[in-house]
């Protein structure tokens, strides 16, 4: 149940028809794994934590650096060399003391993947690079969890939505190929900081709205970001019936 204090503390929210106090306690009970805590994974945390969410799991095993605060905005300069994720949880704590945060300072394995998505209600996937995203989609299949995927390089970004509970969603691996191709990243092709931001609080949005049960996530559907012309456009995608993952091609 919702305290007095919660009521204010998330009134702007309660007052849309689409969430109202039903939708703010689904929130509060929800439990969502946030893999990576970066240019993405920051506002994803904040956002999610402001919104009422009340248990993230946070995994990381870097630590901050200063050429990070250009664009992961939920670190500080005076938490250079601290866990990522013990940066983050300070920030949440600081925002939100309702939000409860489990810091993982550790890489996503085999090895515990499973428990780790088993535990959770939902997967916000803001890593950065390939094996991650094919482990946790592997396992958010397996596992039957809704899995929010994101990326973001240059001045271009995506997202979209993985709901195994769904028959027709496809997942991560009928969209992409597992060739090996190395992964691009920030450090070596460069990003707008605002880029990361935009792309993260879409995330932050499609979670909330599988969690609350409101709107249409983006399941079958790849949103696509051009900053540079500040044009989106959506991609339909569907299920690819000889794929591996979701339907044992």
């Amino acid at each position: 149940m919702l305290t007095d204090e919660e009521l204010l503390r998330y009134s702007r929210q309660i007052m849309l028809p689409e969430l109202d106090i039903a939708g703010q306690e689904k929130l509060q009970a929800a439990h969502v794994l946030v893999v990576g805590l970066g240019g993405l994974g920051s506002p994803v945390a904040m956002y999610l934590a402001a919104a009422g969410v009340g248990t993230l799991t946070l995994v990381d095993h870097d630590q901050v650096d200063l050429s990070n605060l250009q664009r992961q905005i939920a670190h500080t300069t005076d938490r250079i060399a601290l866990d990522k994720v013990a940066s983050a949880a300070l920030a949440i704590s600081a925002l939100n003391p309702h939000c409860q945060v489990a810091p993982l300072a550790t890489k996503l394995t085999g090895d515990n993947a499973g428990s780790l998505v088993a535990a959770c209600d939902l997967i916000v996937d803001c890593s950065d690079n390939f094996a991650v995203r094919f482990l946790l989609n592997r396992v958010s299949v397996s596992l039957r969890k809704p899995l929010v995927s994101g990326a973001a390089i240059r001045m271009d970004g995506q997202v979209s939505v993985y709901d195994p509970r769904l028959d027709h969603s496809p997942c991560y691996r009928c969209l992409f190929e597992e060739t090996g191709e190395e992964d691009r990243r920030c450090a070596t092709n460069g990003v707008l900081a605002p880029v990361v931001g935009l792309i993260g609080s879409i995330q932050a949005t499609e979670a909330l709205k599988v969690i609350a049960q409101v709107g249409e996530p983006l399941v079958g559907r790849l949103l696509i970001l051009d900053a540079l012309s500040m044009t989106m456009r959506n991609v339909k995608v569907k299920r690819n019936p000889e794929c591996p993952v979701c339907c044992g091609g």
